[in-house]
């Protein structure tokens, strides 16, 4: 067979090389102008949201950027390229001028996935703490919204933790805080909890009742013990049951894996098996065929990764995997 009938080239090579040439997510071209794609790649290096626990996680979209040459992949299991079937461009990352202001910063990543969600851009981002997702939910599930229809989203939610903390207005003094998000976003009407799923929780907490907010709010909750309990099956079926046929974002955080999986990760968990990763891919893509409208990934630690980076590739082949969730529904749809 010739080169050409492999569809091999040179420049592909070489661009399959993390270390070689400019950065951008997966080798993407970078562009500013959001009508010139379908599915925008938002870095959002923010970290004030954690309430200075764990500093570093807004160093993570440029570790991933480093690495994710090596992710530009066909999907196996879908068989199909998202980068044919969809136009996908690294539209860079929230601005911060005021970074160590949580709230202000907050607003910045509104803002920012606003200007997306108005030219009909489907964001997946990288973290960045699990508050940013908070402020991309505040523009996708606000009532005028491009991608959801002015609809609120249904969350398919992976962590170690629920984020729905009611129990003080603030974490160390940020109060749209990574605590905080699941809890907000459903009191200010941008997240449907009784058409979401938080899944993955797990280890021991400092009250006895540490799910019973998410309850309070409508979640469908799967912790770790009822997962390996009922099973995967069952619990990809009470997924797609729950979310319907709603716009569904996917927000993961890295801690839901297990620690010897993903060891660059802020607040975890290691004292009870978190996911592995064939199951959290599993997990994702029993969602295929819902209306997936975005994603985030969130919580990488890039300065605690061991020296080959291996976390930072578990977060960019997770990013890859909403990424076609997204391009599949755009282009079936």
């Amino acid at each position: 067979m010739t080169d050409s009938e492999h569809h091999f080239d040179p420049e592909r090579m070489m661009d399959s090389l993390y270390w070689w040439g400019i950065p951008t997510f997966f080798r993407c071209p970078y562009e500013t102008d959001p009508k010139n794609c379908d599915i925008g790649l938002v870095g959002v290096p923010h970290s004030t949201g954690n309430g200075t626990t764990e500093r570093d996680q807004h160093m993570g979209p440029r570790a991933v950027r480093n690495m994710s040459a090596l992710g530009r992949r066909v999907h196996m299991k879908f068989g199909f390229s998202p980068w044919e079937a969809t136009r996908i461009a690294d539209v860079g990352d929230v601005p911060f001028p005021e970074a160590n202001d949580n709230e202000a910063c907050i607003q910045r990543i509104t803002d920012f996935i606003t200007r997306l969600d108005e030219a009909g851009t489907h964001p997946v981002s990288m973290g960045g703490d699990h508050s940013i997702t908070g402020g991309i939910v505040q523009a996708l599930g606000r009532p005028g919204s491009t991608v959801t229809g002015g609809k609120p989203v249904a969350l398919l939610h992976l962590d170690a933790h629920t984020d729905v903390y009611e129990h003080l207005d603030h974490w160390l003094g940020a109060k749209k805080s990574a605590a905080h998000w699941g809890s907000y976003l459903v009191h200010q009407g941008n997240v449907n909890a009784h058409k979401s799923v938080q899944i993955g929780m797990r280890g021991n907490t400092r009250t006895l009742d540490w799910l019973q907010p998410s309850y309070d709010l409508g979640y469908e909750v799967i912790d770790m013990e009822r997962y390996r309990e009922i099973g995967a099956n069952k619990s990809m079926e009470i997924i797609n049951k729950r979310l319907g046929d709603e716009p569904v974002y996917i927000t993961f955080d890295l801690d839901c894996l297990d620690a010897t999986v993903a060891p660059a990760v802020s607040n975890l968990e290691p004292g009870v098996n978190g996911f592995s990763i064939d199951e959290a891919v599993q997990l994702l893509q029993s969602v295929r065929g819902k209306n997936v409208i975005g994603g985030d990934v969130v919580c990488l630690m890039p300065t605690k990764d061991h020296p080959n980076n291996i976390t930072s590739m578990v977060a960019y082949s997770i990013m890859f995997e909403i990424m076609c969730l997204v391009a599949d529904n755009i282009s079936n749809r």
